[in-house]
């Protein structure tokens, strides 16, 4: 996925010669179906439960806004922590018993929707309760992926990781708004847990053994811990402009996010499984630049392929306000695709960095200190586009984020990366 350099230069990421490395990785190839499965099942759930709060308990927008942030709010409460506790276990035990969590809650729903007694207190708790499970996983799998993939297939295996979370975005929220149309909103989610399971089976399937982080002889406070984490991530000129990007342009996809379903459903009237579809719609974009993202760092550097990608892609956002109800639907769709392209590629591309680029003694901590600031600008994003879209509408609150979305690229010109054709695979103090 690196540029393909002619001569070696030690502060530069550089691709290793084409091989087969992970085709013959069963472990990996477990791995990706169980992460693919677990995505799929998330993304079932961030249709769903905003039809189940909209279709079948008739709440308003602020309500579905306030869902829509429950799952990321635990970032903010225990990501730090997580970090370092994940860098203090080992990861596979942790992320088994995060996929048996939702598993449990996400079926307690079509349930209390069969006897009647379902409301938004539910759905808010179940949203939460996964939303920690999900901390856990997501710091996780991001230190996992290391030790069962050689640092020459990093960035293949990053590319086949977001590849596959928009094949699951695609089949998940499409299939999310199928299941509620076919099955009702809340039975959806009886499928949905059943998601969980297969990828808590795939990963029991792992055959090379995990190392056990090494024991200091004297372990420093957890608080030490997470200061060390937070010190590595944010004086770093690279990591520090990079999360700068990724925190900004969360906080507007989500508040973006946090609206379209209701746009979708009450202001253009499309019916429910179409509207999951539509939301899917994006996944296209994101699937092509998995695919391409190793093209694109071979014609201009990884850190320069960054630039491209973002600063092409993130004016397309500004299609998604022109959407209506004839055939203009399709601004939606293309503004959706276009946008998501460029998000994957440089998704890929700061995962492999981060990965290579970090310590492994420190890469939980870090991962979640950047995860910290760019996952919890999430929660902030729903909650800003409801309170927006009930003050001002929700055509006119797509305009103000989509304009915002289309400048964020800017950002990552005030760091190193504007001077540089690849991002360096170690700091310069080592």
């Amino acid at each position: 996925m690196n540029a393909r350099l002619t001569e070696r230069d030690s502060d530069t990421e550089q691709e290793p010669p084409t091989r087969g490395g992970l085709r013959a990785n069963r472990d990996f190839r477990l791995l990706w179906i169980g992460e693919t499965t677990n995505r799929v099942g998330i993304n079932i759930t961030a249709v769903a439960m905003p039809l189940v709060a909209t279709v079948t308990l008739k709440e308003s927008l602020f309500s579905v806004s306030l869902l829509a942030a429950a799952p990321w709010l635990p970032w903010l409460l225990i990501g730090l922590p997580a970090g370092a506790w994940v860098d203090r276990m080992r990861r596979r035990p942790i992320m088994q018993i995060c996929n048996l969590v939702p598993l449990v809650l996400l079926a307690s729903v079509p349930v209390a929707g069969w006897l009647g007694i379902l409301t938004l207190t539910q759905l808010l708790f179940v949203a939460l309760i996964n939303g920690f499970a999900a901390v856990f996983f997501g710091i996780s799998y991001k230190v996992y992926v290391p030790s069962i993939v050689g640092p020459e297939d990093l960035q293949e295996a990053n590319a086949k990781l977001q590849g596959s979370e928009s094949v699951a975005q695609v089949a998940g929220l499409g299939g999310g708004g199928l299941l509620a149309q076919v099955f009702g909103a809340t039975s959806g989610l009886l499928v949905n847990s059943a998601t969980f399971l297969v990828s808590a089976l795939c990963l029991s399937g792992i055959r090379k053994k995990e190392p056990i982080p090494e024991k200091p002889t004297e372990r420093p406070a957890l608080v030490q811990d997470i200061k060390e984490g937070l010190r590595f991530a944010f004086k770093d000129p690279y990591l520090r402009v990079l999360t700068l990007y990724g925190t900004v342009t969360n906080l507007l996809l989500t508040a973006e996010a946090a609206i379209l379903p209701v746009f979708i459903l009450r202001g253009l009237g499309v019916p429910e499984g179409a509207t999951g579809w539509l939301l899917a719609s994006s996944s296209v974009g994101g699937i092509l630049g998995a695919a391409n993202a190793k093209r694109l760092i071979a014609r201009f550097g990884s850190a320069r392929g960054l630039l491209v990608a973002t600063v092409f892609s993130a004016p397309f956002a500004l299609l998604i306000p022109l959407t209506n109800k004839n055939w203009t639907l399709s601004a939606l769709v293309v503004g959706s695709a276009v946008l998501s392209l460029g998000v994957v590629l440089a998704n890929v591309i700061q995962g492999a960095f981060r990965q290579r680029y970090c310590p492994p003694q420190l890469l939980g901590r870090v991962s979640a200190s950047i995860s910290v600031a760019n996952f919890g600008a999430i929660p902030i994003g729903s909650l800003l586009g409801g309170t927006l879209g009930t003050v001002l509408g929700m055509r006119p609150t797509l305009w103000l984020l989509t304009a915002g979305l289309a400048l964020t690229p800017l950002l990552l010109l005030i760091g190193p990366l504007r001077g540089r054709r690849d991002l360096p695979v170690a700091p310069a103090t080592r």
